[in-house]
């Protein structure tokens, strides 16, 4: 017996459960209709967002060429998250290479030994996997319970305390009570950390987040992490909250210190991204609008956000109703555990502002004869 000869057993038993995952590659100009891509603003192949991108290239090059401590850092990348900042409400930000990293950083930098981290049950993997290496102790609070939380936060015998969530969950596409958590934050003295992967572009006033939205950006005890991989169309993530916490980030975040620069490409499409969204906040509304109608073809209870969720159960029958949807032109998303709980496999369908009408009957047409 070899030492990795147990790599095929698990293999096996994946396949059994229909947990297997296949990587796939687009081919380019295909007529596939996605609702499965998290390109909420349908702006990852907007001239001007390639534009910006190739910009970038030929001014800076095609990598950053180091950390940002060290070469990794050019005026481009502070002038983002100079916009980021100001667009969403916070004294400053700082850029990371993804939102994964961003999480990373925000929540190990913040904590240590002698903190606790209560973490939302339904949290995205970056956030789990931040917590793990926090070293804090961590708990974990049930899905959208701030009364959970409070209760944490008040038998807690560390000085500092982390409450960490997504705006909104990327499953579910239901919102955290921010408004509730920002209180008990305050009563407890915790800071509230929230990831706007799935609400900067969707939320809020002219796709600033349901932070801006709840009226709490800017807080001087409230940090957002955002990715700019979804809404933005492009690669990154980023930090936003006080100036204190971007000087404690920058020194404290290992995924900052020791990690590559964003390439040049991906600030310059983000920058160009963000100008769209200002200039067109109408995209933000076509999004609620393509939503409603999505979970209005599957038979679904719609939501407050551009995930429409199709709860199937079973984890096989999940991926038959995905790739059947395939076979038939339309690209889904198809959600198995650990993605979700036991039992709750889902399709995953995405609203984008760029979807046409004629787009909404195709879909309406494959659901139907999938899901009917």
């Amino acid at each position: 017996m070899t030492a990795l000869e147990w790599l095929d057993a698990a293999a096996h038993d994946r396949r059994t459960a229909g947990l297997e995952r296949v990587v796939v590659a687009r081919r380019a100009g295909d007529t596939v209709l996605d609702l499965a891509s998290n390109d909420y603003l349908g702006l990852a192949r907007h001239p001007a967002v390639l534009d910006g991108a190739c910009a970038a290239v030929r001014r800076w090059g095609g990598g950053s060429t180091g950390s940002r401590l060290v070469t990794g850092t050019t005026t481009a990348h502070e002038r983002l998250e100079e916009e980021l900042a100001d667009f969403l409400g916070f004294e400053s930000g700082l850029v990371f290479s993804s939102g994964y990293t961003a999480n990373l950083g925000i929540v190990t930098a913040l904590t240590g030994r002698d903190a606790l981290v209560v973490s939302d049950a339904a949290s995205h993997a970056s956030l789990i996997d931040a917590c793990r290496l926090s070293r804090a102790r961590v708990v974990v609070a049930r899905h959208c319970d701030p009364e959970h939380v409070d209760r944490l936060l008040r038998e807690r015998t560390e000085t500092r305390a982390l409450v960490v969530t997504d705006s909104v969950f990327s499953a579910d596409g239901d919102l955290a009570p921010l408004t509730e958590l920002y209180a008990v934050c305050r009563r407890r003295n915790a800071v509230l950390v929230v990831d706007e992967a799935h609400g900067l572009g969707v939320r809020g006033e002219g796709g600033r987040g349901a932070v801006h939205d709840a009226g709490l950006a800017g807080e001087p005890d409230l940090v957002v992490t955002a990715t700019l991989s979804k809404a933005l169309g492009s690669q990154g993530g980023v930090v936003l909250g006080p100036a204190a916490v971007r000087n404690e980030v920058l020194h404290g975040a290992r995924t900052f210190v020791f990690d590559t620069g964003l390439a040049p490409a991906s600030v310059g499409a983000a920058s160009a991204a963000l100008a769209i969204l200002r200039a067109e906040p109408e995209r933000v509304t076509a999004i609620g609008r393509r939503a409603t109608q999505l979970a209005a073809a599957a038979g679904a209870e719609p939501t407050a956000s551009a995930v429409v969720p199709v709860i199937l159960g079973d984890s096989q029958r999940a991926v038959r109703a995905a790739e059947n949807c395939l076979q038939l032109g339309v690209r889904v998303g198809c959600f198995r555990p650990p993605s979700v709980p036991p039992d709750a496999s889902r399709l995953r369908l995405t609203a984008r502002a760029d979807l046409t009408d004629a787009d909404m009957g195709r879909a309406a047409s494959v659901l139907a004869a999938v899901l009917g």
